[in-house]
């Protein structure tokens, strides 16, 4: 048990550390070949971010333990809507400045209904995974398209900006990356093992470690990387990463594990756990639209109902375990 909580601790810290890096070495690499500043904010650092989720949904899944890989996509999303950009919004209100992102937001809402709609009957089939690996391919289209249309944005300005401090070499570029992969996919090996071992030792589901220690893990890389953006009035990279991680999570994320390892759930995912996402999805998308408004925001206020929503939920989900 020692063991299992020293690979918890260590496959966290290596985990955030391994994403950070790959993240910066994607994002200079794809500038050095010439990608426009609006795709890497768009592309890359959604699927940057997201990479420990990916990780783990894979390799989890590829184990058998697709209710580990479930309750890390759903419970990652459930803290990047509600303790991130909370938290990150009770230090500074998030300004949506950029046109792009607003068009995300519906997108969003829809993939989380839909997703919604899929676990409805209790069940993550290898259709139903399929599907969402289908809408992920025509995602990147339209993301592709839409970069490719519209070139200058608010995100794509903060990118640029990102890129001129992080600058590098190509060559270092691709070591970061390189190595930046190869911690990423041995920490989440680690903090698979960990998560099962404490699970099999307390006696809860895999699901559940997923929803709670795991997600919250994976979710490091966007909660630094968002309090960092939103201190420097980068805030449509905060709320970007976010918006991107959980597209990623839904879309590939979902998608792997049920493709991979069909998965059946217990009637309390759909009740407790997805319908929960699904409503942070919604009030992120009336929060950052901004409807009769210039500019969506979320204020301090919204910022700390999102974190008492989420203490509400994890404390009612830690109930629920001891029942």
């Amino acid at each position: 048990m020692t063991l299992a909580i020293a690979g918890i601790i260590v496959g966290l810290i290596l985990l955030v550390w391994s994403a950070d890096r790959f993240v910066e070495g994607a994002a200079n690499a794809a500038g050095h070949f010439g990608m426009s500043p609006l795709l890497i904010g768009m592309l890359i650092l959604g699927f940057g971010t997201s990479a420990p989720e990916i990780v783990i949904s894979t390799l989890s899944s590829m184990e058998g333990k697709s209710n580990l890989a479930l309750g890390n996509a759903i419970g990652s999303n459930i803290a990047n809507i509600a303790l991130i950009l909370g938290f990150t919004a009770l230090i500074l209100p998030i300004t949506v400045h950029s046109k792009i992102l607003k068009k995300e937001l519906p997108v969003l809402t829809g993939i989380a209904l839909i997703a919604g709609y899929q676990l409805s009957d209790n069940h993550l089939s290898r259709m139903d995974g399929i599907v969402l690996l289908v809408l992920f391919g025509a995602f990147l289209i339209w993301t592709v398209y839409e970069g490719m249309r519209h070139p200058k944005d608010a995100l794509s300005d903060e990118v640029v900006e990102e890129l001129e401090e992080n600058k590098m070499p190509v060559g270092k570029a691709f070591i970061w990356l390189f190595i930046g992969l190869i911690v990423l996919v041995a920490s989440s090996r680690l903090l698979v093992w960990s998560a099962v071992e404490i699970a099999t030792f307390f006696n809860v589901s895999e699901l559940v470690i997923g929803l709670t220690v795991v997600a919250i893990g994976t979710s490091l890389p966007e909660l630094a990387s968002s309090v960092a953006a939103a201190r420097k009035g980068e805030d449509d990279i905060a709320i970007g990463n976010v918006i991107g991680s959980n597209l990623f999570n839904t879309l590939a994320v979902m998608g792997l594990a049920g493709t991979i390892h069909p998965v059946g759930v217990d009637p309390e995912v759909f009740t407790r756990d997805t319908l929960f996402m699904v409503a942070l999805t919604v009030s992120l998308f009336f929060f950052g639209f901004g409807f009769r408004k210039k500019h969506g925001k979320i204020t301090r206020i919204e910022g700390a109902i999102l974190m008492i929503a989420y203490g509400g939920y994890t404390y009612y989900l830690l109930e629920t375990i001891k029942a």
